[in-house]
């Protein structure tokens, strides 16, 4: 996994509360095995018109969002089935933070272990930002994990609220394998002292 430290992105508005697991990444493309390979698909039904062609009206496929690292959504984000393939897509597509006023438990964690940074602000504060990208073209957003702050270039600053353990997975880019394998000394030392 990679490390998270600081990271300054474009920001994609989608201005729409609890966007569920099933919309991220829809269940008939979750037969793959590997991790990657997902990003093709997210938002798949909200991107793609029934002829398979792309929406243009759709957050995604307008001209401004292309390369945006930094999705911003309402309340509940991440809603609906526990299914890790919603960041794995996130991830593949490029996004490395998403800020929005709640999200869905499982959704939350999921993506700490995945690499992406999830930020909860209140809804004044994402109302506020999702203003100020309409206002700013190209509006982009640096979330500081070491500082532990959210800006941008206008003034704005509102500090990232992450429990510790999650903050020093993330700036350490382990995930559950990386963290055993911490210990891969005591453990291979208790393998050879149980053989």
């Amino acid at each position: 996994m990679k490390p998270f430290t600081k990271h300054s992105g474009l920001v994609v508005s989608m201005d729409r509360a609890n966007v569920d697991t099933d919309q991220i990444i829809p269940k008939q493309f979750l037969k793959r095995i590997e991790r990657t390979g997902f990003g093709e698909f997210l938002f798949w039904d909200w991107r793609k018109k029934e002829d398979g062609t792309e929406d243009p009206e759709f957050e995604l496929n307008r001209p401004e969002a292309k390369g945006a690292s930094v999705l911003m959504a309402r309340r509940n984000f991440g809603s609906g089935s526990s299914r890790e393939h919603a960041p794995w897509a996130l991830e593949d597509y490029g996004f490395r933070v998403i800020v929005a006023p709640s999200f869905a438990d499982i959704f939350y964690n999921n993506c700490f272990k995945n690499g992406m940074l999830p930020i909860k602000l209140t809804e004044e504060q994402v109302e506020e930002l999702f203003q100020r990208a309409a206002k700013h073209e190209g509006y982009q957003l640096t979330a500081d994990l070491e500082n532990e702050v959210l800006t941008d270039d206008h003034g704005f600053s509102a500090p990232i609220e992450v429990d510790s353990f999650r903050r020093y997975c993330l700036l350490n880019g382990l995930d559950d394998i990386g963290l055993t394998l911490e210990h891969e000394d005591k453990i291979a030392a208790y393998e050879a002292a149980h053989a």
